[in-house]
């Protein structure tokens, strides 16, 4: 499975260092986890490339757990459920694994089960952020400096929504 394994437990889970890979369903003896802040959780499970990001999308009521908005500092558990958003993504996710350092994409997979609602939403809108067209697409050449102008004023009145 590679350096690090999850290590499975009905109420935990977390990971061992390299060289001390455990067999399937053992635990962990050097870091078992009961508990993790939330914004270190998603730090670990690859939600944000850095702890400072994830605190900022948890302090910003980026991130819920069980429906309601959070600290950073709230715990979460195994089976809690967390609706991550992240620019024009959304996320909802069982947490089924716990882990307070950071690990390879394969072992932080297994932190969490993404809801088949989710997976499907997800889906529907990159597929309509795809079939969009972007501003300019309706001139065929390279715009003109009367064309660029009207793009930009078409932008900035977007942006002002």
């Amino acid at each position: 499975m590679g350096p690090y394994s999850i290590v499975p437990r009905e109420e935990t889970s977390g990971w061992c260092e390299k060289g001390q890979l455990q067999p399937a369903l053992a635990v962990c003896e050097r870091t078992p986890v009961d508990v993790v802040r939330v914004d270190k959780w998603l730090w670990a499970a690859r939600f944000f490339k850095t702890r400072g990001a994830a605190t900022e999308a948890v302090l910003g009521g980026h991130v819920q757990v069980n429906g309601t908005r959070v600290k950073p500092a709230r715990d979460v558990v195994v089976g809690d459920r967390l609706e991550v958003t992240r620019a024009h993504e959304r996320w909802t996710v069982v947490v089924t694994g716990l882990a307070d350092r950071r690990g390879p994409a394969g072992v932080a997979a297994l932190l969490y089960e993404e809801t088949p609602d989710s997976v499907e939403e997800r889906r529907r809108r990159r597929e309509e952020r795809r079939l969009a067209r972007p501003l300019g697409a309706d001139l065929a050449e390279r715009p003109t400096k009367r064309d660029r102008r009207r793009l930009d004023a078409l932008r900035r009145a977007q942006r002002r929504r």
